[in-house]
């Protein structure tokens, strides 16, 4: 009988050891770039998306004042994204939005009467790492609110100041009345959507001169109203912040008419349309 003879050997244990400390390492990297790096990435690219929502809204705004100008029944489709997707191979969230045509969100009040409706298209971002945002087209202006602050105007609505020689005030006031088609007003989700607008029609007979003595703006963003009238009237009107609405009186003696026209535009949002 052949008598074995067994030898201690630590290589294996070795090879094991730095397996397992290559294994650490890597799960160490992995958890730090997870917990640190990948947030502060889905927080700028989530930036970045708002940044594109704000870009997308001012181009649909232009379309919209084109539309208003020519006074043509050409339909026009502005895309809106309204999220991002998780990034692929890391453990993330996506970034969700909402976007509604609102066809009865506050109104315009002229001396003490009603002289239109405001209307609004919304997008409401439900941001995961970034801050939520809202933009609002309403009146003619993108209106901008954050959680942690008042709303602000980002685009001024289309109010033109005319002021003559002997001190007389002209001002001119384009309000697009924005109306959804049933069915075809709100959508939500990540990916990307379009939303159509088409010129309707206007009234002339209301752009006639109107002695201004009270102009008051019914809205659930007085602030943002008040700062862009407060800019656009100048020092010869005195704007009033309330609760929900804004109201703005002359400040001189001099003549002030107010000139406006209401502009109806149809909106209704993908897939399909309604003729």
């Amino acid at each position: 009988m052949k008598k074995r003879k067994f030898t201690k050997e630590d290589k294996g244990v070795a090879g094991v050891i730095e397996a397992l400390l290559i294994v650490a390492l890597v799960a160490i990297v992995i958890s730090t770039i997870q917990l640190v790096y990948i947030p502060q990435v889905m927080n700028q690219r989530e930036a970045d998306h708002m940044d594109e929502v704000a870009n997308q809204f001012s181009s649909m705004k232009a379309m919209i004042d084109l539309q208003s100008m020519t006074e043509k029944d050409v339909p026009i489709s502005s895309p809106i994204t309204l999220g991002s997707r998780e990034l692929p191979y890391f453990v993330t969230a996506r970034a969700f939005g909402e976007l509604t045509v609102l066809n009865n969100v506050g109104e315009i009040i002229v001396n003490r009467l009603h002289i239109a409706t405001l209307t609004s298209i919304k997008y409401e971002a439900f941001n995961s790492y970034f801050v939520n945002q809202i933009y609002v087209l309403e009146g003619g202006g993108i209106i901008v609110k954050q959680p942690d602050g008042d709303p602000v105007m980002r685009v001024d609505p289309p109010i033109t100041v005319k002021i003559a020689t002997d001190g007389t005030i002209d001002i001119y006031f384009d309000i697009p009345v924005i109306t959804g088609v049933p069915g075809k007003n709100s959508t939500n989700g990540y990916g990307s959507c379009f939303i159509r607008t088409n010129f309707s029609h206007n009234l002339k007979g209301d752009y006639y001169p109107i002695s201004l003595s009270n102009l008051t703006i019914i809205t659930d963003y007085p602030n943002a109203w008040n700062e862009s009238l407060h800019d656009l009237l100048g020092d010869n009107f005195e704007c009033k912040k309330q609760l929900n609405y804004v109201e703005v009186t002359p400040k001189t003696t001099k003549q002030i008419d107010l000139y406006y026209q209401k502009v109806y535009i149809y909106a209704q949002i993908s897939p399909g349309w309604i003729e």
